[in-house]
Parts: C-alpha cells; structure tokens; sequence
C-alpha cells in the first residue's frame, strides 16, 4: 500500500510537468498516403429475389469541419440539435442501380444538391427505399424507385432522427410512419448561459446498483429538459405522394413497428423519471398497440427504470421483455419473462418463458416454450414448426430448440447444443426466405430446412450449405467451397430449390465481388458486380496465416505480411510490427481453433497496421491473444502471463522463419488491444516500442466489471490491481505512443484514462507521447485526425523500432 500511495503522490505533484507540442494536422509518407486516398467501392443493397442491385457510395471519411458541427451528448446519445440527427451519422453522397446480372450502371435521377443520405430503408416488396437527407438545417424524406432509378423528395426537413431511423414503412408499399418534430418543441437550455437553481443532488437508498461505467448521460435538470425536447416526436403518416396526416400526439418515441398484416402498429416511448447512472434505454418507458388509424387498442408493457439489475452479464429486468410480432402469423405478439426473477445466480431449471399474445393483446397470453438458458430470439416456420435460441455467457453454451408453437404440451427438442465459442463445429444459421406478409420466416422444404455456415475446419475455411431433416436431426450436405486460393462468403438464398445463393468471392488482391451460385450445378457461377482493386500497390505483398503453439501448447495463429517486394529468399532481417486484441475463452478446444483466412482481400483500413508493409516492416496482425480460464478459473485469473505468453510465441515463430530482428519489434492495438500494449510493455522486454490507441489503463476506474470480467473490483480487487498498467506504470522501460480521441464514447475509455496514465508515465520518467485527436470519437472518422494518427505512428515506429539503434546510441552516450 505505501507504494501505491507513493505513485499516487508521484503523480499528482507531475500533473504540471507535461510539455506540449503544438502542431497542425500531419500527413503521413506519399506510399501510405496513396492507400489512404484509395476510392472506397460502394456498399451493395440486392433484392431478395435477386433481381435488382442497388450501390451506394459515400467518402471514406468525413472532414474535420463536420466533426466540429454542433453536437450534444445525452443520456447515451449523441445529436445535432440543428438538424435533429445522430450527429455521428455516416452519410452516403451518391446512389445508382442496376439489374443483377447487367452491365449497365444507372446513375439515379432527382437526387438533391450535396447529398448526405442514410437511414435506408426497403419498401415491403423490396421495389422503392426510403432514406433521408440532412441539409444545413433539418432531415428530410426522400424515396427511391428503383426500377425507374428515380429519386423523389416526400418531406421537408422536418423529420426527428435524434432517437435513430425515423421511418417505417406500412405493408403493401401504402406509405410510411414518420418521426417528425413537434411544432411546440421549446427552446434549448445552453448549459453556458443557464444560471442553476441549486445543487445536483445523487441518491443512493441502499439498494445496490452496480452499472458499467457509461458516457454521455445526463448530469442535470438542463440535460434532462433538453434530452426531452430533442427525443420528442410526432408520428405521422406519410403517402407516397407527400401527403400528410397525424397518427400520434407528441411524446418521447424510440420505436415503432407495424404488424405482419398492417392491421396494428406497435409503438415504444420513454417517459420520466430519468436516470443520471444509465442510458436512455433503460429509462422507464412503455408499449402500446394501435390500429392503423391511430386508436390505442392495449399497453402490452410498462417498463420502470432500470438503475438496479442483479448481477452479472446474463441478468435481466423482470416481466415482459423482448417483445416482437411473430412473422407468419398476421397480429401476434411475442415476449419473453424470466423465471428466475431475472438474477443469474438464482439456480432454477428454466431461466425464461416466452409467451404469445394475439390481438386484442389482453392478459398474459399463451405459453409457447422455456427456455434452459436466456432466451435470445425466434425464427418462425409455421403452425407447427420453429426454431428458438437461448445462451448462457458464463459456460458460453448455446441452444437451438425445435418447437411446435401450436402445441405448448409438446416438449421442445434441442437440435443443437454447442460452445458457441467452438466454431468448427457450428452448424451454419437457418436460411430464411419472405413469406406473403413479406416477412422473414424459415425456408423449408416439408420438413427440411436448411443452414449456411462460415465452414471453418482445422484445413482451412470451406463454407457450406446444409439440407437439415428438423424431425430426425440428419444433415445433408448440399454444396460445399472448395476454393482454396479464394474466400466465398455465402450470403442469402435466392431460390433454395433452384439452388440459386447469393455469395460474395475474394482473393487477396481480388476485391470482393458479388455473384449467384447454382449449388445444385456444377461450376454455375454468374456475376453480379465488378469492383477493381484499388489498391494497387499491395500487389506484390507476400501474405500467410502461420500457425505456432504457446509454451503451453495452445495452438495461436496469425496474418504474416511481408514487405513489398520482400526477396523470401534472402531473407533480409527486418523490424516487425505486432498488432492483436485479447479475447476471452471458457475452454483451450475453442481458444485454439484458426479462423484466420489467407486468401481475405488485404484491405488496409484506417486502423490497419498494413500500410506499414510500404515503410519496409514486416507486419503479423490479428495475432491470437486468447485469455483462457477453464472451470472455476476465470480468465483474467492469469491474464498477464497470457499475455507474454501469447506474445512470446508470436514472435518465436516469426523470428524462426527468418524475416526479423527480434530487437525492433512493435506492439499495437485499439481499445481492449490497447490495454494489452500497456500490459505487455511494462511486464516484459519483447518489444521495442508500442502503440496504444484509445484504451484504458486504471480497472479501479471501471469498478463494476470491462469487457468480459464480471466481478467488481471489491469482488476482485487483485485482480483490478494486476490488470491495470495505471498500477506499474513505474514498471514502465519501453516507449509508449498513447492516441485517444478527445470525444471517446466507449464505456470506459473515456479520455481520462490516457490523460491520467500518460502523466504518470511522465512523472515516473517514462518515453512516452500522448495525442488526443479533437473531436473524434472511440473509432476515428475525420480525414484530418486519420492521417495525422497514421503519421504520429510512422515516426514513432521509424525513431524507436526501425532506428532503434540509433536511440540506443544517443542513450548510451549520455550516460
């Protein structure tokens, strides 16, 4: 204790000793600056019918001004109070269409001047889609025709996106569900011209509330009127010729969803009292159904405020939860209850029930199932046949339930009973196909339905399609990827009995594509869309998955790049950079298993650390970092040592192939990864130099549970203690670059965590830089903060790994 009282002190008597630099935005070298500025390929949006492609292109980043726009964090959200939307909201600028197995590419008329488009949304049977446009003061409503490729403007920019989409489309394309500002909305309070009227006052009346450590909530009585203010709406409808009519009065909406047969709307608002410990989605809020007129048919759930849960990741609110329209029937409600009073530590044979509820939705409706797990979601078929899924995250099972909803006394028979951790066993998920409600329900066959998987195998990764008999359990294997030089992801079924499959195929230098697959014919393949890779330069990049064992002999895997146009056969010795993200395992089998494939497109995103391949590096990312803790062992029991471990047999494995000088090796990683640098750094003597990106240092900061611990510090304090670089700072020997963005939104990153850590680095001595970058967020979206993140990275990796013995030099002649 006197030592960590001794830090503590250290570091409060350093917080003035930071010396600052003051720099304009940098870019980083012509060779990297080129993949940055690479174009970005449209998203692709295909009918389920196949027929029409619909492509929408947008920047790859936004600019530094549009980060600066007003913005305004609430209760979890965050807004742009002028234009009354997300205010991280990633816009498209272009859309065009084609027809599937065309050529021609057609640009879409009448779209407005400067598009900023988002909140897509297919019409029922898939022929228009509706989005907005945000101009410089208000959302609008636009709606696309896809086969005239004809855009039309349907509203003004009146539109309330603050609380997400604002639209719904009612069945048989008659129209939508609009979120529209109030006329009666009042003026905000500016938090800097208001004058308090008194203290804020926190209560806590002994009944435990053990939240995560959330940002942007309310903190005020201003925050809690403009939150209001903003979250109010009107739902109106809206024809498709721009006509308008009033549907519901003004209140605080977060959901609206219209019944399979168009019949009922059920709508979801939040109400007072509001909550200054968690996000506006556990704020008290009710559910009501509506005819289509607009006349409240019943409150089917009233929700009070969420501030205390039980414990534990798997803990739930008691009474009705989860609740959704059953797809194949026309007005049926579906929801779920726990059975052990939603607290995970309560031992009982079924943890939920789920129940159904038709119209008029009185009472508690009728049992369907239980489930032995925490229920997660339906996927209807039929009056007879359905598949329900529940999990555990403690044992991380798995089940998947076959069920007759027409019959409550017949017992439900577990299909699959799985890890779902272990992904060499996965089954694949249930192919769906519409139905003439134009929901999603189970495609069968009788009583065959069927399941695409990713196909990951201890040879590699080959992605099937399954026929599966739901009566007698046999599966039979329709078609299988053999590619062994590509990846082909399956997407959807067009035509199961046809055969006919959506599928998207790549190679390293081969930019994903889409195409139609006949699984039932032999080398019937049909091209969908054409993008070239625009990332030339990576052409000649030597790419592998190489496999190694830690010290314990869990197998780990990892991406190896070598630089370009490296000569494999010299073998030329050069620096490394390391990148990877621990994650959590119950068991060794599932932890060991490779799910890396080689022949993915080698795409260097923003974050990516490939684009270092260009500066002469050698670069291993993804490295398995799996955190194993079997039986009563919880994994962060020997988080540490893990953690050398997986790193020290990463690098083994690596130097003995030849490529690298173990003495210029970098260690990088975002967020949880960023976490492990720090760790890494101050408990061994691997690496030359580390990057560390939006993180967090100090667990005592995060007291009740991070990423998957779920004891509080009181339950563990060693563990928190162990685990946090805050704590060994003084450990500290290797240089550090720390980048955090000032605005981070992440539970438990905030900035502070970088701020605190980095003084007392500089307090204990340590090399280190902190960079916060203005405006941005947990991930980095403005072009300005990206290439200066790339930049700041590029010199810290040439001065400290690259010219490491230059460093060395200069130090040892001071001494």
């Amino acid at each position: 204790m006197k030592k960590v009282l001794y830090l503590i002190l250290l570091i409060f008597f350093s917080w003035n000793l930071t010396a600052q630099e003051n720099l304009q935005y940098q870019e980083p070298p012509n060779e990297i600056l080129e993949l940055v500025n690479a174009p970005l390929a449209p998203s692709v949006l295909i009918d389920n019918k196949g027929e029409n492609v619909v492509l929408i292109f947008r920047d790859p980043y936004k600019s530094i001004a549009e980060l600066s726009e007003e913005e305004l964090r609430l209760g979890g959200l965050r807004i742009n109070p002028k234009t009354n939307i997300g205010s991280r909201t990633r816009y498209y600028n272009d859309i065009k269409t084609k027809k599937a197995l065309k050529d021609n590419i057609v640009a879409v008329e009448g779209l407005p001047e400067n598009p900023r488009l988002a909140n897509f949304n297919w019409s029922p049977d898939q022929s228009m889609i509706a989005f907005t446009h945000t101009t410089a003061t208000g959302v609008e409503i636009w709606i696309l025709d896809i086969n005239k490729s004809q855009a039309t403007r349907l509203m003004s920019g009146t539109a309330n996106a603050n609380m997400g989409n604002p639209i719904q489309w009612k069945k048989n394309n008659a129209g939508l569900f609009v979120n529209v500002l109030p006329k009666d909305r009042k003026e905000l309070i500016n938090a800097g011209d208001a004058i308090p009227s008194g203290p804020v006052v926190s209560v806590s009346d002994g009944e435990k509330a053990q939240n995560r450590t959330y940002q942007d909530l309310l903190s005020n009585p201003n925050d809690e009127f403009n939150f209001e203010q903003l979250a109010k709406s009107k739902i109106v409808s809206l024809d498709l010729k721009g006509n308008v009519s009033e549907f519901l009065p003004t209140a605080m909406y977060s959901d609206v969803a219209v019944s399979p047969n168009g019949e009922y709307v059920m709508v979801s608002k939040i109400k007072t009292p509001f909550s200054y410990l968690v996000p506006y989605y556990r704020f008290p809020n009710e559910t009501n159904v509506y005819d289509i007129e607009g006349n409240l048919i019943n409150k089917v759930m009233d929700v009070p405020l969420q501030e205390v849960l039980p414990k534990g990741f798997m803990s739930v609110r008691t009474g009705r939860r989860s609740m959704n329209w059953r797809n194949d029937k026309a007005a049926t409600l579906v929801y779920a209850k726990a059975l052990d009073e939603g607290d995970p530590e309560n031992e009982v044979e079924f943890r939920d029930e789920v129940y159904q509820l038709e119209a008029p939705f009185n009472g508690e409706g009728k049992p369907l199932l239980k489930t032995i797990n925490r229920y997660r979601y339906i996927q209807w078929g039929n009056d007879n046949i359905a598949i329900a899924y529940d999990y555990w995250w403690n044992s991380r099972n798995m089940k998947a339930y076959v069920f007759d909803p027409s019959n409550n006394e017949a017992e439900p028979d577990i299909l699959f009973d799985r890890n779902y951790q272990d992904l060499y066993n996965d089954p694949g998920s249930f192919v769906t196909t519409k139905n003439n409600f134009n929901e999603y329900i189970l495609e069968m066959d009788g009583d065959k339905a069927y399941l695409m998987g990713e196909g990951y195998t201890p040879e590699g990764q080959f992605p099937f399609v399954d026929e599966i008999n739901l009566n007698s359990k046999k599966t039979n294997r329709l078609y299988v990827s053999k590619y062994t030089d590509k990846l082909e992801n399956l997407y959807s079924s067009i035509d199961m009995k046809k055969g006919t499959v959506l599928v998207r195929i790549e190679a390293q230098t081969e930019y994903p594509n889409y195409y139609f697959r006949n699984i039932r014919k032999k080398n019937d393949l049909k091209q969908i869309t054409s993008f070239e890779n625009p990332f030339k330069s990576m052409q000649n990049v030597h790419k592998e998955v190489i496999s190694y064992k830690r010290e314990d002999g869990l197998s780990l895997d990892g991406t190896l790049y070598l630089p370009v146009n490296y000569d494999k056969t010299k073998k030329e010795k050069k620096p490394m950079i390391l990148w990877a993200y621990p994650r959590e395992y119950k068991d060794k089998s599932s932890a060991g298993q490779n799910t890396s494939n080689p022949n993915e497109f080698i795409y260097p995103y923003y974050g990516s650390p490939i684009y270092w391949v260009t500066q002469g590096y050698v670069v291993l990312d993804g490295a398995a970092f799996p955190i194993v803790g079997e039986g009563e062992e919880e994994p962060n029991d020997t988080f540490r040592k893990q953690l050398v471990d997986n790193a020290q047999a990463a690098i083994d494995a690596v130097d003995e192939m030849g490529y690298i000088d173990r003495n210029r090796i970098a260690v990088g990683g975002h967020s949880y990864g960023a976490f492990m640098v720090a760790n890494l750094l101050s408990h061994s003597d691997l690496f030359a130099a580390g990057i560390a990106r939006s993180g967090a240092y100090n667990r005592t900061l995060t007291p009740f549970g991070f990423q998957s611990e779920e004891r509080s510090y009181w339950d563990s304090p060693e563990t928190y203690y162990e685990m946090s670089p805050f704590m060994h700072a003084d450990k500290m020997k290797t240089p550090l670059l720390l980048i955090h963005g000032q605005a981070d939104n992440n539970s438990g990153t905030y900035p502070l965590q970088s701020e605190r850590y980095f003084n007392a680095l500089k307090g204990l001595g340590a090399t280190a830089r902190l960079v916060m970058l203005p405006k941005e967020s947990h991930g980095y979206n403005a072009k300005e903060s990206i290439m200066h993140m790339l930049w700041e990275q590029h010199q810290w990796l040439e001065k400290y790994v690259k010219n490491k013995q230059d460093v060395d030099a200069q130090e040892n002649s001071s001494k």
